[in-house]
């Protein structure tokens, strides 16, 4: 089962060529994107970006999958995740979309023996303590997620359950609830902390390959460990990555999903003040794939273009929007509509849901809701989402429109795979590197400054 890309109602034939994209512009984009097709190939062959075959690593997969084996196998009843950004988007998105949305409130049986998840994704006081007190140490698993080794949050994070660990664990046996997943060592480098107590307290490890950025890093043991821990498929989602692959290694724009989106969303950025990126999901268990697609495009695209001859440098990028369908028909869609046509919306749609749920037809007194009853809830998502994308239309606002046959492990992991590879071709359109976050950094230095570290 594939996914499938539509991009009808973004092309001038659907809207206005003001707003949609034109054929003759697809066209003048090809060199640009073969271009951009061959450089992404002599960078993956080079080994310089390895997100693309992290997925093919078997000796990982058969760790992954053994470990987390090992620790289902104990009392082990929470898995708490240490760690932010990528390191903690990751495992979100694959566990709310894939794993029912009341996991957590399910006893230890219903669970089939599967732990709650907990992600730990910042550093609020009150959160993490209420966390603490509903995780007993010695019935949880931690799993620190760090890929510099040196994150002040995920080492913060971490030094706090250490100390409550070892009041009730003997440190000879805190490899039992920690696993630890970073970098691997350089030769010669200094050791960060993370590595230290790993290698203090004899930690099982996973790594993280040194050419694969955090936001990049789902389908390595940062994403496939906890997801293995929580009973989900990983040949599934490595199957969806293959698929994906297969897709998009063609050089064509028009037979390259990634290729055609990333192309869309370049020319209405650049050329139609088109700014915004909005994702649009029309099913609970796809929000958070929204979320995670935020920081992907956010930390990847918004960049500034270094300076060229006869071209001064400059900033470039589209601030990605999380929406949720139906529920930001009562919010956000007014703007969508009426405010500033500033924006390309990509609608995720669900063909088959798990569960029909019929709309009984018991009330005959409620005339003005007849038309209501003895349909179904799914009738009506169907109806609001098919409403939504039509007064899209009617309003000169672009949409591009992705199907799940159903969501699944496999198609789950080709669409996040897509937008890999998408991010990637954005990059070299925008002439940016997609993969650096020089921002960002600047950022964690005023944090270390602030914290009062020297130098």
């Amino acid at each position: 089962m594939e996914i499938k890309i539509d991009i009808t109602r973004a092309k001038s034939s659907a809207v206005t060529a003001k707003h949609g994209i034109t054929p003759a512009e697809l066209r003048a984009l090809e060199p640009a994107v073969k271009a951009g097709h061959r450089q992404m190939r002599a960078d993956r062959k080079s080994g310089k970006y390895g997100f693309y075959d992290v997925y093919k690593d078997k000796e990982v997969v058969t760790k992954v999958k053994n470990l987390a084996e090992t620790y289902r196998n104990t009392e082990i009843d929470n898995l708490v995740i240490l760690g932010i950004g990528g390191s903690a988007l990751g495992i979100t998105t694959l566990f709310t979309s894939l794993k029912s949305p009341y996991h957590n409130q399910l006893s230890r049986e219903e669970r089939g023996g599967i732990p709650k998840l907990f992600v730990m994704d910042n550093v609020d006081p009150d959160t993490f303590t209420e966390m603490m007190r509903l995780c007993p140490p010695e019935k949880t698993l931690y799993n620190v997620i760090s890929k510099s080794g040196g994150t002040a949050e995920t080492i913060t994070q971490f030094l706090i359950v250490l100390d409550e660990l070892k009041k009730v664990i003997p440190a000879n046996q805190l490899k039992k609830h920690v696993v630890v997943t970073m970098s691997p060592p350089t030769r010669g480098g200094t050791q960060s902390p993370l590595q230290v107590l790993q290698k203090q307290y004899k930690l099982p490890v996973f790594h993280v390959p040194l050419n694969v950025g955090g936001r990049f890093s789902i389908f390595t043991p940062v994403g496939l460990f906890p997801a293995a821990m929580l009973g989900l498929d990983i040949d599934a989602l490595l199957t969806g990555c293959r698929l994906m692959d297969r897709r998009t290694s063609k050089a064509s724009l028009l037979e390259n999903p990634a290729y055609l989106r990333a192309a869309i969303h370049y020319t209405l950025c650049q050329y139609k003040h088109k700014s915004m990126s909005v994702m649009l999901p029309y099913s609970d268990k796809l929000r958070d794939v929204a979320d995670w697609y935020a920081q992907l495009w956010a930390e990847s695209i918004g960049k500034i273009v270094p300076e060229t001859p006869g071209t001064p440098a400059h900033p470039v990028g589209q601030t990605p929007i999380k929406a949720l369908g139906v529920t930001d028909q009562h919010s956000q869609l007014q703007l969508y509509l009426e405010g500033p046509n500033d924006k390309l919306i990509t609608v995720l749609e669900e063909s088959a849901f798990k569960t029909m749920l019929p709309i009984p037809k018991s009330e005959k007194s409620l005339k003005s809701a007849a038309y209501l009853q003895g349909k179904s809830m799914n009738a009506l998502m169907s109806a609001e989402r098919r409403a939504t994308v039509d007064a899209l239309r009617e309003c000169d606002r672009p949409v591009i429109r992705v199907t799940f046959p159903k969501v699944t492990e496999s198609t789950v992991a080709q669409f996040l795979y897509m937008l890999e590879v998408e991010t990637a071709m954005a990059g070299e359109l925008f002439g940016i590197n997609a993969f650096d976050q020089p921002a960002v950094e600047l950022i964690k230095i005023f944090t270390r400054k602030n914290m009062g570290e020297r130098g």
